[in-house]
């Protein structure tokens, strides 16, 4: 969904509140670095193309494992895609199949 004519997106205000919230790390601990290295073993292993996702069969939010057997191929599309109403907003936290 497109954003308003003239709304300048503050990206130190948004790294300031996933801080807050947890969700940003630092280092080689932090949630990023472990998803980069899930696609480099991934990779290593052929389980992705290079220019797919890596997607969690059972997301890691609802407790799947962060091992290879969780790990799946799906392409860019097929892993950002959810359905949405006519107003833009998500119907259902389900990517489509």
């Amino acid at each position: 969904m497109p954003s308003s004519k003239n709304y300048i997106r503050d990206n130190h205000a948004e790294y300031l509140g996933q801080k807050a919230r947890g969700e940003s790390g630092t280092g080689s601990n932090s949630e990023n670095a472990e998803r980069h290295r899930d696609r480099r073993l991934a990779l290593k292993l052929g389980m992705v193309k290079p220019r797919d996702d890596l997607d969690h069969k059972v997301p890691l939010s609802k407790g799947g494992s962060d091992k290879p057997k969780n790990f799946r191929d799906e392409t860019p599309h097929q892993n950002r895609s959810f359905p949405r109403n006519k107003d833009g907003s998500m119907k259902a936290n389900r990517p489509k199949k």
